[in-house]
């Protein structure tokens, strides 16, 4: 396959890509099948031998081009090049698989495709991945813009523990825009400067993957600074919206008095 470097660093991370597999392999039996942002074509080249007809979608030209390479030798695989949330299908889905995903869904566009492309879905059919909860935790940190926690090269005092704050089911719609007021309880004494987001993606409903290195990184976040004491209750606002890029996010802390 001719591939993009990063293409290859997707087709890299092993952890993800036999998550994908497995899970294709358990879910798609027969039937149409959409490979929504299919990228390189791979979940495809998966997904045809299982299925009566793939529509693989990919909005980027170039990488449309890639993908219709790769994908050739496939006759039940159908390469549309256009932006899913626009495209009018000529059958219904008996399996969806979108994987435009970012950690807490801000950064890419995976909740407005799905809102757009879900009328299509069977009444028993599958999405794949199913959904994501997400979770959150104080920081003392010291860099002053959001950025992904990619391997050890950054690792921040943490200051709380984890905490589960949503949950979403990808066959549901959902509400792009965000506004949560999350409670934490500080496990230490200092300065909490930030939050980090986890990512935890439901393949389906038994079946957990990730963070993995390209697959949802845990996403850090500068807040205000305010002191606390161990066992401190303090109070996360935050809000972005879901396929509106980093910049909708905005996340503040104070204490409660």
């Amino acid at each position: 396959m001719k591939l993009t470097s990063y293409q290859q660093n997707l087709l890299s991370d092993t952890e993800r890509l036999t998550a994908f597999y497995r899970i294709i392999n358990e879910k798609v039996m027969g039937g149409i099948v959409y490979d929504l942002g299919t990228g390189s074509g791979v979940l495809s080249s998966w997904t045809a031998p299982l299925a009566r007809t793939v529509y693989a979608v990919e909005k980027n030209p170039i990488t449309a081009k890639i993908a219709q390479k790769n994908l050739n030798s496939f006759k039940n695989i159908s390469l549309i090049q256009g932006d899913a949330k626009t495209i009018s299908f000529p059958e219904k889905a008996d399996t969806i698989i979108c994987e435009m995903m970012d950690t807490a869904l801000i950064d890419e566009e995976q909740v407005p495709v799905l809102n757009s492309v879900r009328k299509y879905l069977n009444p028993q059919g599958d999405i794949i991945p199913c959904g994501v909860f997400n979770g959150v935790e104080a920081l003392d940190m010291d860099i002053p813009y959001p950025c992904y926690q990619e391997g050890e090269t950054y690792n921040p005092r943490v200051m709380s523990k984890l905490l589960i704050y949503d949950k979403i089911d990808f066959k549901k719609h959902i509400t792009p825009e965000v506004d949560y007021r999350i409670s934490l309880t500080l496990n230490t004494t200092g300065t909490v400067s930030g939050v980090k987001i986890t990512t935890f993606t439901l393949l389906a409903p038994d079946f957990i993957c990730g963070p993995t290195p390209m697959f949802n990184p845990p996403l850090l976040v500068p807040t205000n600074q305010i002191k606390g004491e161990r066992g401190d209750e303090i109070i996360l606002k935050l809000k972005y919206t879901m396929g509106g890029g980093l910049d909708t996010l905005k996340a503040t802390v104070e204490t409660i008095s």
